[in-house]
């Protein structure tokens, strides 16, 4: 039997406030879609998975999906109320048979299920949910920033998962190295319009300047013509008495399409200023200790920061990076050790608590309470690296509106906060810089510039990230928490730590016990074969290239019935391409039941 799309929108239109976010928004997902959902903070990625997910309802359109598909959403901040541990949530509507699933990927995710609510933080919380979802195993999953507040470690239990599993996803994150590995297709939100590239996020960039070039290059033309059309207006007045009205009302139509064009977004205007130069030598530490009862964050630990260096620590969640920086600022003591801070310093932290702020001031109040911003008898201006302007003005370099500088902080989005922290500590001179997991709520744009500042700022930076992708473009130096307490320091970031780290000695051991079993498990397989007919034989070694061809044809079939309209505009095309699919995947299922039969007969022979 034919299957349709899993989930399909059509002409949906949606306003918040009077503003629209969507208006006649169509798209498919099909089976094994594995689709990228990008776009700017505030463009509305979170909402349209709402409305996918049935959670928002539109105000025009239709959402339709099949009797019998079941669609799993993961939202940014899931809702916990009502359960007592975090267990307990995420066991919830799944029947008695399916909770082992919740244990599994328990253990991949490193959450603990008797944690209390009341006491989880936001990473502990979204590992929950991740868990429930994954036990959940709907046939559409999804999933609002699912790397938010992970480690390293995590994440990458999460791609493996993911890039194993045959239910489709659509997937909002900031992580270019999870979404780049993961992608098939891409979801572009732009100024409420969707549109889509049946290639991964690895193509969207080029993708998106493309577009805008196109873009601008018709504004251009169109800017052209108003211009020769209006002066052909304002000169014919005197050249003629009657003039033609037709193209006059032609123009009066270039123009209010050239009205109706909504100007894209501006990136938000980062700059950071190192003030003074600090000392050459900016950090020396020298034999640190410290240990919280049994747990020991690090001992024995030298680091040389000097002037212009760019490091970062790396390690699960948990592990003591925070307490390390804090360690290497003089916020806290060592248990053992010192720690020599340089000359001229001036420090500023970006926290990944975002507690800076006080979420109950207006944006304004925000600012202007900070102690050094604040225009002295001026309610309206701040210091900004050392020049007086406007609240507001400044809000606005940050892509703030004006209706929004007087609200509270706490109507903020993870992004927008992220962003008023910035500007906070953007207008004050710095020339050592602390970012504790900076990357967190960021879309790829703002990653883009902090990249290009923080190569450009003439200051130290201390860095705590997960984003793989950041590390390597950003760190000049890395330092991995590798267990009990011993700390490494590397040369580059992330790819470069990973070429450089040695085996832990119960990592080699494995691997060596790894490669021994392997050989001696190849001439076991070899005399296994003996118990096999030459058919079987013959069978069993061209298994594994139908396979992989069956895989192959499934993946095109795919793609072509990913296409948004295909099922309303072609509906012939559409079911054939639905029948072979279906076709090709029993064969694949026939196929991978068959290589097992004869892999068990073989090995049960040996």
């Amino acid at each position: 039997m034919a299957r349709p799309p899993l989930l399909q929108l059509t002409n949906i239109g949606l306003t918040f406030g009077g503003n629209p976010v969507f208006q006649n928004l169509s798209l498919t997902v099909q089976p094994g879609d594995r689709v990228a959902l990008v776009g700017r903070n505030g463009s509305g990625k979170s909402t349209l998975l709402k409305v996918m997910a049935s959670l928002v309802e539109a105000d025009t359109g239709d959402r339709v999906v099949p009797a019998g598909t079941s669609v799993g959403y993961m939202e940014q901040e899931p809702d916990l109320s009502g359960f007592t541990t975090l267990g307990d949530f995420a066991i919830s509507d799944l029947e008695a048979s399916e909770t082992y699933r919740v244990e599994m990927a328990g253990e991949g995710l490193k959450f603990d299920p008797n944690r209390p609510v009341v006491t989880a933080s936001g990473g502990e919380r979204r590992r929950a949910a991740l868990a429930k979802l994954w036990a959940e195993a709907p046939d559409l999953m999804l999933l609002d920033e699912p790397t938010n507040h992970l480690d390293i470690e995590a994440i990458g239990w999460l791609e493996d998962q993911l890039s194993s599993a045959r239910q489709a996803f659509v997937c909002i994150s900031h992580d270019r190295a999870f979404l780049t590995a993961l992608t098939r297709a891409t979801l572009w939100i732009d100024r409420g319009e969707v549109r889509r590239q049946e290639k991964g996020f690895a193509a969207f960039e080029a993708w998106r300047d493309k577009t805008w070039e196109e873009e601008d290059e018709a504004r251009h033309k169109l800017d052209r013509k108003i211009k020769a059309e209006a002066k052909w207006a304002v000169e014919g007045i005197s050249a003629r008495r009657k003039r033609n009205m037709g193209r006059v009302r032609a123009l009066q139509d270039l123009r209010a399409e050239r009205a109706s064009q909504i100007k894209r977004q501006g990136a938000a205007a980062l700059e950071l200023d190192s003030g003074k130069k600090s000392g050459k030598k900016v950090i020396e530490a020298t034999g640190l200790m410290k240990a919280f009862d049994d747990r020991v964050i690090c001992k024995n630990f030298d680091l040389n920061v000097q002037r212009g260096d760019r490091i970062a620590f790396v390690g699960p969640n948990g592990v003591g990076k925070t307490t390390v920086l804090k360690m290497l600022t003089g916020e806290l003591a060592p248990d053992e050790g010192n720690v020599k801070l340089g000359t001229n310093l001036d420090v500023a932290v970006f926290d990944q608590a975002r507690a800076q702020i006080d979420p109950d001031l207006s944006l304004w109040e925000a600012l202007t309470s900070e102690q050094g911003l604040r225009v002295s008898g001026r309610a309206d201006q701040i210091m900004v690296r050392g020049t007086p302007k406007h609240v507001v003005g400044y809000l606005k370099e940050f892509l703030f509106d004006d209706a929004q500088a007087r609200a509270p902080v706490r109507a903020l989005s993870g992004g927008e906060r992220a962003r008023l922290l910035l500007a906070k500590l953007m207008a004050k001179p710095s020339n050592l810089l602390i970012l504790d997991e900076p990357t967190n709520d960021f879309d790829v744009e703002t990653l883009d510039l902090l990249q290009d500042i923080l190569g450009d700022y003439d200051g130290t930076v201390l860095l705590v990230s997960h984003d793989r992708d950041f590390l390597d473009r950003v760190a000049t130096a890395t330092v991995a928490f590798e267990g009990r307490g011993r700390l490494t320091v590397y040369a580059g970031g992330w790819s470069d730590y990973q070429s450089q780290k040695q085996p832990s000695g119960a990592e080699a051991k494995a691997q060596s016990s790894a490669k021994q079993a392997h050989k001696a498990e190849q001439p076991k397989k070899a005399a296994a074969r003996s118990g096999l007919s030459f058919a079987e034989e013959h069978r069993l070694a061209a298994l594994p290239d139908e396979i992989d061809r069956l895989g192959a044809e499934i993946a095109k079939l795919e793609e072509f019935l990913s296409q948004p309209n295909l099922f309303t505009e072609a509906p012939v095309k559409f079911q054939k391409g639905t029948d072979a699919l279906v076709e090709r995947q029993q064969a694949l299922a026939a196929a991978e039941d068959e290589w097992m039969t004869l892999e068990e007969k073989a090995e049960a022979a040996g």
